[in-house]
């Protein structure tokens, strides 16, 4: 059975056909329209593009949002202003297609699970590190949504009593500290102090405010002030890592996102971090933290593999 997994994100929208093993057969993607209504036409089309090569049994979307136990309604976007949106009954109208929804890092999680760095483990979470901080968790080989269907909203977990401000309305959250946005501030710090790496240093006086792209030349070229800037945000995830140990007990932590193509370079301090923080440590068994394989094709697999569980 042939399913379609739509990604809708803040720049872009991916599509794409995919088989039971996760493979995609057909490929599209679509700048993101600015309005709810032209995002659901820019779906239209790109499904309609993709049945126009496949025989396809169903749609699943994978978008940034609250979406509710059913799957059908999104409570809030994060990026594109759905409130209490009824996307599934809509699209299922304008495509003829049986839809599922699912929020895009539970989507991207599930995708690791099935059959990236997850296989072969029944418990399992997943860190996103992009713009902000998403979460997945799997318990048992059952994606966890919750009582209202927004579990896994890991990156709201409270790293600092009364710190930064968040999006969401608390502080502290640990999005403020190792995200992708948190990573670019503590590097431009670290330049302006000029106190570690002449490397990121000259980089800032050069082009200005740090991108994440010249961040990552510059941890790859060993420059020392880069590498810190990545080990602090590493850190903050360990500690993250133990403190949802003592709640979930995963088998493996998963690490993907846009900043998890550092690679070894974010995994490693990642590691250190969660042993030295792990409740009990020396006495139970430690997760795995590995970095997650499917990158930038992570949620359009997961939404087209849970619209397939939808019709099985």
């Amino acid at each position: 059975m042939l399913t379609v997994g739509i990604d809708i994100g803040g720049t872009k929208i991916a599509g794409g056909v995919v088989d039971e093993r996760g493979a995609v057969l057909g490929y599209t993607r679509v700048a993101t329209p600015s309005g709810v209504g032209d995002i659901d036409a820019a779906i239209e089309r790109m499904v309609a593009d993709l049945r126009a090569e496949h025989e396809v049994a169903a749609v699943g979307i994978a978008a940034a949002g609250f979406i509710d136990s059913d799957r059908s309604r999104i409570y809030f976007g994060v990026n594109i202003p759905w409130r209490n949106d009824e996307m599934r009954h809509r699209l299922e109208q304008r495509l003829a297609l049986p839809v599922v929804i699912e929020n895009d890092a539970n989507a991207a999680g599930w995708a690791e699970y099935h059959f990236g760095a997850g296989r072969g483990f029944a418990h399992f979470v997943m860190l996103t590190i992009g713009t902000g901080v998403g979460g997945a968790v799997v318990v048992d080989g059952r994606l966890y949504r919750g009582g209202s269907g927004v579990a896994g909203e890991l990156g709201h977990t409270r790293h600092i009593r009364d710190g930064l401000p968040c999006g969401c309305g608390q502080r502290g959250c640990i999005e403020q500290y190792a995200s992708g946005r948190a990573l670019q501030r503590i590097a431009n710090e670290i330049a302006d102090a000029r106190g570690i790496g002449i490397g990121l240093a000259a980089a800032r006086t050069e082009r200005g405010r740090l991108s994440g792209q010249t961040i990552s030349e510059l941890v790859r070229q060993d420059d020392p002030g880069a590498r810190e800037a990545v080990r602090i945000v590493g850190s903050a995830l360990g500690e993250t890592c133990a403190q949802l140990t003592a709640t979930l007990d995963p088998e493996v932590f998963v690490i993907g996102g846009g900043v998890a193509q550092l690679g070894e370079h974010l995994r490693a301090p990642i590691e250190e971090s969660y042993r030295a923080h792990l409740p009990a440590r020396g006495f139970r068994p430690a997760a795995t933290i590995a970095i997650a394989e499917l990158e930038n094709d992570a949620g359009l697999i997961g939404a087209a593999d849970l619209a397939r569980q939808a019709r099985t």
